[in-house]
């Protein structure tokens, strides 16, 4: 029993904010045809988070993620950044599960496949469907090519809360395509940095465009020595901190 007097209004309780989510997006660039461009889509109108909005393809962090086997890996600094500020306990096999995530993710919506030919070897079976098919098509993900670009946490109060990391890599890297029918992303079409600021975007992704518009100009866009900004709240205000490689993991 409490203290309250009785037919008062009860005290309102605060909402627990929902913990983020690991989560990862993939930035195609295609430079072919001189100016960059980018590979958006969007997001179903029935969709909970961000509907109908233009994104990179992308999703939440599954197991199966953390048990796949690379041989083309990650760049040791993205490694190294990958695991700064990473919640719980910071490992190389979870910041390799975040850019396998992004592989198989644009496998899943896009039909994209970044990757190396099986040549015969037989991949450990997995249970998760997307790594299967992934699979199937003879191909094995390869991250080498991958740089590690940005980061973000959804702000408190939405939804859905990710922690998302987003990669890099050029579009000469698809070695595969298949036909996607019924996914999360419609309307999935290249578009030049400018072409992309009129898109009905999600701020961070606006934000994410404008950096990657200006590492393009810079020629720093698969450099893997350049910081990595993170865009997070702190107190209530947004901050846009750097992550380098030489950034403590605490």
């Amino acid at each position: 029993m409490t203290d309250q007097p009785h037919g008062a209004p009860a005290a309102p309780t605060k909402a627990r904010a929902l913990r983020p989510r690991d989560a990862a997006t993939l930035i195609i660039v295609d430079g072919s045809s001189g100016e960059p461009r980018v590979l958006l889509g969007r997001r179903r109108p029935d969709m909970v988070f961000m509907p109908g909005r233009f994104v990179f393809p992308g999703g939440r962090v599954d197991h199966a993620d953390r048990q796949i086997k690379v041989e083309d890996d990650l760049g040791r600094g993205d490694l190294r950044k990958l695991m700064v500020g990473m919640k719980g306990t910071p490992s190389e096999t979870r910041a390799r599960a975040l850019a396998l995530a992004a592989v198989r993710e644009t496998f899943e919506e896009a039909g994209l496949l970044i990757g190396a030919p099986l040549n015969g070897r037989q991949p450990a079976v997995h249970k998760a469907a997307g790594w299967q098919e992934f699979f199937a098509t003879g191909y094995c993900p390869a991250l080498a090519r991958l740089r590690f670009f940005a980061r973000a946490i959804t702000p408190p109060g939405r939804p859905r809360r990710y922690d998302t990391r987003f990669f890099c890599v050029p579009a000469d890297a698809i070695v595969h395509r298949v036909t996607v029918e019924d996914g999360e992303l419609s309307d999935l079409e290249w578009h030049s940095i400018a072409q992309a600021r009129s898109l009905p975007l999600p701020n961070i992704t606006r934000v994410i465009i404008e950096d990657l518009g200006e590492s393009i100009a810079a020629g720093l866009l698969h450099s893997g020595d350049v910081p990595v900004p993170f865009y997070h709240r702190r107190n209530g205000s947004f901050c846009r901190d750097l992550i380098g490689a030489d950034a403590n993991l605490d």
